[in-house]
């Protein structure tokens, strides 16, 4: 069997590297039908599972066996000790098991091992002895179920005679079949310090433990989600998001069955006087509520269909996911399901630019088109190019390649920008949203509001919201994504994001009435930054996350932690705003068209 070797990743950087980079002993050729063919998603990523240098075979337990002998230079033991600092873990799995560390005296488990550690007198020693266990049960059919994989690293100076180290299949610290021989022993750990020679010679061995347990094959994974939020923490998250929605249903239903019902009653019942007219100030401003915006109409129906866009491919995603055509353990499968259906689903951000464009009197529909196709994945594909350039000076596993580059790039060219073209012509082609009220020549003076309809204070009010209902959930994703956690509550997550949508349409109907009442017309752009401002939260979330949570070293690190949480606050900011803004449109028509206007 083999043991494929993954990312060498620490939590105070976010800068990993491949397992090969490291001086330890290399792995065997790997014939072309054995290679794995990593994904848009792995590449992008870093991963790249190749085997082990150890040696496994069903049911054969090993002894202390030497693997090889790697001659450290000064220059790589200065790295490797950065390394040890900086608190890597070497990470590897076997039947798509990760390598589990684990103390049953101190309930201790982590995935991955370190690769040394820092001793009491600042000195660093390394792991150079690796103690496999691994648990199996039997099947009726004589098959073998692999159940558990967990290691024990061990530092020790091996065949230590004088200042040379002798490495020969039968070293006096590795030659007898005693299976617990190999210990972590202080008077004879392997110091990462160079002698009297320019070089640091280190003995790699390894030991095979096959253990039978009674674990069931489907219950393997419940070690692995130790210290991850548990399901009644994901109810309280939903219980929290649901008493906010139900809150703004409440408003909403206040507004739209007690105060517009009576207010259209009253303003169509010909037998009211003019002066009760002026109760309320929204429709006063039915002449203009259909007015276009007067800056800015092709930026915001670029937002709106980018927004819907992602929006629909995030819930195939997660549908796919819960349906278990998707494997949300794999996250380069993820990402390049992301990708992909983000890529297929262009079609319905040309489709919606183009009809609010359209709505706005816009002409240069050319144009629109083309920045809907390029503007948001030209600007993350820009910062990801601008990160992409530090980590390849660094040597992280996550700077790609140039062909990956040119594969993202012809599939953003050849698929995505024809699909916006084909739902452009569609949106185009198809008759102009109507307008219930026809529009005035001369645009309605707008008095001063309260404090809470003017922007952007307005922003800041609406924003709060929506990203209250789901902060419970954010923290969750963050913790997997930057702490190496495991997210495995896709049903929550799909729950948390109808939640997230339907919240963002309730705090735009009411801001939006809020606005319309207090005579305000300008409500295009409002309705849209009301709910896009929760990436504003998102971003700031991220900061106290970074300074509170997180322990990163360096200045490389921050910045890709900040460039992806930027990328992220503007993808939410993105959809939760075309969200706020589609409703408000329905909202408009829906209360202008119950109105009589002479």
């Amino acid at each position: 069997m083999d043991i494929s070797v993954d990312l060498v990743e620490s939590k105070k950087t976010q800068v990993p590297f491949e397992y090969y980079d490291l001086p330890v002993c290399p792995g065997g050729e790997v014939e072309r039908a054995q290679r794995v063919h990593r994904n848009i998603g792995a590449k992008l990523q870093g991963y790249s599972y190749k085997p082990s240098p150890y040696p496994i075979k069903v049911l054969e337990s090993t002894s202390c066996t030497p693997l090889c002998l790697v001659k450290i230079s000064k220059r790589k033991l200065v790295w490797l000790r950065s390394l040890v600092e900086r608190q890597y873990r070497i990470h590897m799995s076997l039947d798509s098991l990760p390598l589990l560390m684990r103390s049953y005296e101190y309930k201790y488990a982590a995935r991955g091992f370190p690769i040394g550690f820092k001793g009491q007198d600042d000195e660093f020693f390394l792991y150079n002895h690796l103690r496999f266990t691994i648990g199996y049960n039997k099947q009726p059919n004589d098959s073998i179920h692999i159940t558990s994989f967990e290691v024990h690293p061990v530092s020790i100076r091996h065949g230590v005679d004088g200042d040379a180290v002798k490495f020969d299949t039968q070293i006096e610290t590795c030659n007898t079949q005693s299976t617990n021989n190999v210990v972590n022993d202080p008077s004879n750990y392997l110091p990462l310090v160079l002698t009297n020679s320019e070089v640091l010679e280190v003995v790699y061995s390894y030991e095979v433990f096959w253990l039978e347990q009674d674990l069931e094959w489907s219950d393997r994974w419940d070690v692995y989600l130790v210290g991850s939020p548990d399901d009644e923490i994901h109810y309280f998250a939903i219980v929290n998001s649901l008493m906010v929605v139900v809150f703004l249903t409440c408003a909403v239903s206040v507004i739209m069955i007690r105060t517009l019902k009576k207010d259209i009653a009253t303003y169509n019942d010909i037998s009211m006087q003019d002066d009760d007219l002026e109760e309320t100030g929204w429709k006063l401003v039915h002449g203009d509520v259909f007015r276009p915006p007067k800056t800015g109409a092709m930026l915001l129906s670029i937002c709106v269909g980018t927004g819907s866009q992602i929006g629909v491919a995030i819930t195939i995603t997660l549908l796919s996911a819960l349906l278990g055509a998707l494997n949300p353990m794999n996250k380069g499968e993820t990402l390049t399901s992301i990708l992909i259906l983000y890529v297929l689903s262009g079609s319905v951000a040309g489709y919606i630019s183009s009809r609010i464009y359209k709505l706005c009197d816009g002409k240069a529909w050319k144009r629109a088109t083309l920045l809907t196709a390029t503007g948001f994945p030209g600007l993350l594909v820009g910062m990801f190019l601008c990160l992409d350039l530090f980590l390849t000076f660094a040597g992280a596993a996550t700077a790609v390649s140039v062909w990956t580059i040119i594969s993202l790039f012809l599939l953003w060219v050849c698929v995505s920008t024809p699909l916006v073209f084909v739902g452009s012509y569609f949106g185009y082609k198809a008759d102009k949203i109507e307008s219930p009220t026809k529009t005035n020549q001369i645009a309605r003076f707008i008095p001063e509001g309260p404090w809470y309809t003017q922007s952007p204070r307005s922003w800041i009010v609406s924003g709060l919201l929506p990203f209250g209902s789901v902060s419970i959930e954010i923290l969750f994703i963050m913790a997997a994504v930057w702490l190496h956690q495991i997210f495995y509550a896709i049903g929550f997550l799909l729950f948390v994001v109808l939640i997230l949508a339907l919240t963002c349409a309730e705090v735009a109907i009411v801001m939006n009435y809020l606005k319309l009442a207090s005579e305000d017309h300008e409500w295009w752009w409002s309705s849209f930054m009301n709910c896009a401002f929760t990436g504003a939260y998102l971003l700031l979330y991220s900061i106290w996350f970074l300074s509170s949570k997180l322990s990163l070293v360096g200045f490389l690190p921050v910045l890709v932690y900040l460039t992806y949480m930027t990328m992220m606050s503007i993808t939410l900011g993105l959809f939760c705003g075309a969200i706020g803004f589609l409703s408000c449109l329905v909202f408009n028509k829906t209360i202008y068209s119950a109105v009589k206007v002479d």
